[in-house]
């Protein structure tokens, strides 16, 4: 489904990601971990095409993502929703209007089949009593499953999530995470997770990779992951002070 093979990101000469290489498969919800400035959105934008690496090259269904033309970028992103970490909703439109706001744009749908879908996909998530507020009245777990609802209604193949249970509660975290896995297991979508919440990854995940400095340190399965031997790995994960992670 998803490939990244050798590839590279840097800003202003400062590297980023140094010959990542992964394989997400079709169905999967793998999960990207990492320290906080490791990479790990940059790979995401990487992925879904926001941003070009510098060199190497990223597969979406065995077609060339970077590089491509905007007609190629399209379609793939036709296939793809990414649910951001602040929900990025925008302030003057309804929740329902958020949601609505891709199937609007598209404008291949009559009015009634769009409010049809909008009211669906909001009940599917706990949200069809919140379809006339506006975002500054619900609350920061609304926002995060408004936003989801907005990836739904375009019925993609692939969602990619940065850190959807940042500053969230453990009760709606927990909540996020439960939608996260129905969406694989009712609708078949692969999921590509962001967090550094470890209860989080092993709670979701199928495979996680370990980001550190830009590099890939490990990939594996949660168990795995739990008990590397990777120091690195292991400090981070069982979030300990001592150990070749700096704290700054």
């Amino acid at each position: 489904m998803i490939e990244l093979i050798d590839i590279c990101k840097s800003f202003n000469g400062v590297p980023v990601l140094k010959n990542i290489s992964l394989k997400i498969r079709t169905g999967e919800i793998f999960v990207i971990i990492g320290m906080s400035g490791t990479g790990k959105t940059v790979t995401l934008r990487n992925i879904s095409g926001l941003e070009d690496p510098d060199s190497g090259e990223i597969l979406v269904n065995g077609t060339r993502m970077n590089g491509a033309s905007q007609s190629v970028k399209k379609k793939l992103r036709s296939m793809m929703g990414m649910v951001f970490q602040s929900g990025a909703l925008l302030n003057w439109l309804t929740v329902g209007q958020n949601v609505a706001l891709p199937l609007v744009e598209n404008k291949k749908l009559p009015q009634d089949k769009i409010d049809e879908t909008v009211m669906e996909k909001l009940k599917l998530l706990g949200l069809n009593q919140a379809s006339g507020k506006m975002p500054s009245e619900i609350s920061g777990g609304m926002k995060k499953r408004a936003c989801l609802a907005r990836v739904l209604v375009r019925n993609p193949d692939i969602i990619l999530y940065d850190e959807p249970t940042s500053g969230l509660d453990p009760v709606m975290s927990s909540h996020i995470n439960v939608l996260i896995k129905k969406m694989q297991t009712d609708f078949g979508v692969t999921s590509v997770v962001v967090t550094h919440d470890m209860e989080s990854a092993y709670f979701l995940a199928d495979r996680i990779a370990v980001l550190y400095k830009g590099e890939i340190l490990q990939c594996g399965t949660p168990a795995e992951i739990k008990e590397s031997s990777n120091p690195v790995v292991a400090q981070f994960v069982n979030g300990r002070i001592d150990g070749p992670i700096a704290v700054n």
